[in-house]
């Protein structure tokens, strides 16, 4: 048993990694209330975490093949360690927030060598059984993440969702050292560092812009002034890949109409299917009294219909078009969220939302196993990694806009279903108030019913457009009906079912 020793290594770290995210989730209530933190600094811890890995991940893997792969996933528990001891002692929504950003630093280290470490590990047979098991228990974590992050939440409090990871980190370094040998490649080039800061730039001022449009608004100077700024670091990321000569990521890719669509569906799925269970999970507990368990619970339907329907989508929808399996499931994603719109009401309970979280976990399941192999099939094969690396970036790049985006829409929502109640009512409820407010004014929860209903149907509408936008690019731009090697269904089910924290390409 001793060969399965790495294989252990590498999904102590994938499962910590994937649990820590949908941990959050559902500890998010609980944190606002102790930190009195607003709406903006939910929105940040969430979405910090995912800009470092989205701004880091390409990065994180060069240097890796540059200096060892080894060295740098234990660099990577190392650093996620500390950072989740610092968030778990964190006394202020701004040093969470910071040490959340360090955990992605942590977390993009160990995703980016995952795999890499795996394949300079098995071989042939055990290879192929190594993915498999791999991607069932990155596919376990992101199921049961919602319940484990509830139980530690409403029973020793929401720091442990942090402080649970110390010893996994620990367990996870000790087998590393034991059992995984060094790798790394010979070939490798240096880092583009000017490529990294202008991405991170860009995608920072953009994010941030986003969050705080509720409170500047969309023609205010700050915002417009992010937004430039976004744009020319963007612009500025744009010319440096251009003329580098290793960069952190070839341009020329996105020469091939189906990479682009490749990029766009797994963005646009992040953003459609993922992002709003925060406001989700607000609304559960904050308004219907919901403990974290029990909010973790409604929200594992749709980990379970993505897990199980990518293990079997691998099998029976191979050979069929790529074009016809992504854009499929994101449609169904954006039928999914706009059957949650239609379904909601004032005054209904968590039941409304079921059968649309069930049809988009099914659309989920079904586009993300071709969605990576499609990637992989779009480029030469030198190239593979840095495609299966971008995937992973504009997947974690379209979960932390779609926050952003949704954010504004679920506020606005709020506020436009206040009746007569101040617009200041609205950031109450969004910054996880409405307990508080309902147990001091039991008759307000006619208007705080209606107004989380009509933010989350907004917000519900705004993820469908964003499913349904997603399947038409891909329909349009993945013109070749040939069908795209297959995905090993266990590992292709871990990326499905992992949701905001992130998907591996496989």
């Amino acid at each position: 048993m001793r060969k399965w020793l790495p294989l252990t290594a590498v999904c102590l770290g994938a499962f910590m990694l994937l649990v820590d995210v949908t941990i959050v989730t559902v500890a998010l209530p609980d944190m606002a209330a102790d930190m009195h933190t607003s709406f903006a600094g939910l929105q940040w811890v969430m979405d910090v975490y995912a800009l470092a890995l989205a701004a880091l991940l390409l990065g994180a893997g060069s240097l890796a093949d540059r200096i060892g792969r080894r060295r740098v996933y234990l660099g990577g528990l190392a650093v996620f360690a500390a950072a989740s001891l610092a968030c778990g002692l964190a006394t202020g929504p701004a040093a969470l927030i910071a040490f959340r950003a360090v955990q992605g630093v942590g977390g993009a280290a160990m995703f980016a060598t995952t795999m890499a470490l795996l394949s300079s590990a098995y071989q042939g047979r055990d290879r192929g059984v190594a993915f498999g098991v791999w991607g069932a228990v990155n596919g376990a974590a992101a199921a049961t993440g919602p319940i484990i992050g509830g139980l530690l939440t409403e029973h020793f409090g929401w720091r442990w969702i942090f402080f649970i990871n110390l010893p996994v980190c620990a367990l996870a370094v000790w087998v590393t050292l034991r059992a995984v040998a060094e790798s790394r490649n010979p070939h490798a080039t240096g880092l583009d560092l000017p490529g990294m800061a202008a991405f991170t730039a860009g995608a920072g001022a953009l994010t941030y812009a986003l969050i705080r449009v509720g409170e500047n608004g969309w023609t205010s100077a700050a915002t417009l002034g992010l937004l430039g700024l976004a744009a020319a670091a963007f612009a500025a990321f744009v010319l440096v890949e251009l003329r580098s000569s290793r960069p952190m990521l070839d341009l020329a890719l996105f020469r091939s109409p189906n990479f682009v669509a490749v990029m766009a569906g797994g963005l646009l799925l992040s953003g459609a299917a993922f992002s709003y269970l925060m406001y989700v999970s607000l609304w559960l507990q904050s308004a219907e009294g919901m403990g974290p368990v029990r909010a973790g619970l409604v929200l594992v339907p749709m980990s379970l219909a993505a897990f199980t329907v990518s293990a079997v989508a691998g099998r029976l929808l191979h050979g069929a078009p790529a074009r016809l399996s992504i854009g499929g499931g994101l449609l169904l994603i954006g039928v999914g969220a706009l059957l949650q719109a239609w379904m909601l009401d004032a005054g209904d309970g968590w039941t409304a939302l079921v059968p649309g979280l069930v049809l988009t976990g099914i659309g989920v399941g079904m586009a993300t196993p071709p969605l990576a192999a499609t990637a992989m099939a779009a480029v030469a094969p030198a190239r593979a990694g840095m495609a299966g690396g971008a995937l992973n970036t504009a997947r974690q790049l379209g979960n932390a806009l779609g926050i952003a985006v949704l954010g504004v829409v679920f506020h606005a929502g709020l506020v436009s279903g206040l009746g007569g109640q101040p617009r200041e009512a609205a950031d109450v409820l969004a910054s996880g108030g409405a307990g508080h407010l309902l147990a001091a004014a039991p008759a307000a929860r006619e208007w705080v019913e209606a107004a989380f209903a009509s933010g989350l149907r907004e917000t519900f509408l705004a993820s469908g457009v964003m499913g349904l936008v997603g399947a038409l690019v891909v329909v349009l731009l993945i013109r070749r009906p040939a069908a795209v090697a297959p995905v090993p269904a266990r590992a292709a089910s871990a990326a499905a079912a992992t949701g905001p924290a992130e998907r591996a390409s496989v």
